[in-house]
């Protein structure tokens, strides 16, 4: 597969902080604080964007899906998903179905949990994304927890299941 450049840090704190506005935007339609984007090869252009659905249609997984019907996987391969939280492993092994070759989070699934609790609405498996992509037999690059945005994803997770 071609080289696919890495994003500054500067480019993924500014698409991580869009997740989490994308996050509160699903938190005002009542739905869990979950945001996804899709970033094109120069690491700037925004090609799509997901909130969280409901618990089968996670934003990382909903996104990865419409990503794969409108964008080859070569392109995909060159792209980038930015999600707050980690991706559980039905959204890593999405985005690794989908072709997409980088994916980016504040935020662990762990630090997810430490939030969450045993909420009955998010039942967190403990199946890191580092998991899924090193079972696959392609190099899917999983950055992450980016620090300068933990904290503010931590407090707006910590914000919204504190109040359900």
């Amino acid at each position: 597969m071609p080289d696919r450049g890495r994003p500054g840090l500067a480019q993924m704190v500014r698409h991580l902080r869009r997740s989490n506005e994308i996050a509160r935007h699903a938190m005002t339609r009542g739905h869990h604080p979950f945001g996804a984007l899709l970033v094109g090869p120069d690491h700037e252009t925004v090609l799509l964007e997901q909130s969280n659905i409901d618990t089968v249609n996670h934003a990382e997984s909903t996104l990865a899906r419409l990503a794969a019907t409108r964008f080859t996987p070569a392109f995909l391969w060159q792209c980038t998903l930015y999600t707050a939280v980690e991706p559980c492993c039905m959204c890593a092994g999405t985005a690794y179905w989908a072709n997409i070759g980088r994916v980016v989070y504040a935020m662990s699934e762990a630090q997810l949990l430490a939030q969450t609790g045993a909420h009955p609405e998010n039942p967190t498996l403990s199946v890191p994304a580092q998991y899924v992509f090193a079972h696959g037999q392609k190099a899917v690059e999983l950055i992450g927890p980016v620090q300068e945005v933990v904290d503010e994803t931590v407090a707006l997770q910590r914000e919204f299941w504190a109040r359900r």
